[in-house]
């Protein structure tokens, strides 16, 4: 009787358990830096905003996550211009995360920040 309630007990908990894993990128990564002292950029789009949204069962069990780059392709779609081919980049970024707690599930939210900025090919020297 007690082997069957301990095999019980622990099969409950593993229903009611879940596992969540975040892993980093093993390869190089690929990154560009750039020193914005030079008039060669405009600014495109101050303050963009991009937001990705998830949804959790029990504010535990993953069903949707938010991403970054959905919240990175929102950033570009609010600025309303069409940017392929053109060199755009993103200044002054930040990253917020954010969830909504409710009784049977949460809303977890990644809010990205960023100018979007255009380069020129003008290298004149700002002057302070």
């Amino acid at each position: 009787m007690r082997l069957g309630l301990c095999v019980a007990t622990v099969g409950l908990m593993m229903l009611l358990s879940g596992c969540v894993s975040q892993g980093w990128t093993k390869t190089g990564t690929t990154a560009t830096s750039v020193n914005l002292m030079q008039n060669n950029y405009k600014v495109i789009a101050p303050g963009a905003i991009g937001k990705s949204y998830g949804f959790r069962l029990l504010g535990i069990i993953p069903i949707v996550s938010p991403t970054y780059s959905v919240a990175q392709a929102n950033i570009y779609q609010s600025v309303g211009e069409d940017l392929r081919g053109r060199s755009i980049a993103l200044a002054n970024g930040t990253e917020d995360r954010s969830s909504l707690y409710l009784i049977l599930f949460s809303i977890p939210r990644i809010t990205l920040t960023a100018d979007v900025i255009e380069f020129t090919g003008k290298t004149d020297v700002l002057r302070p």
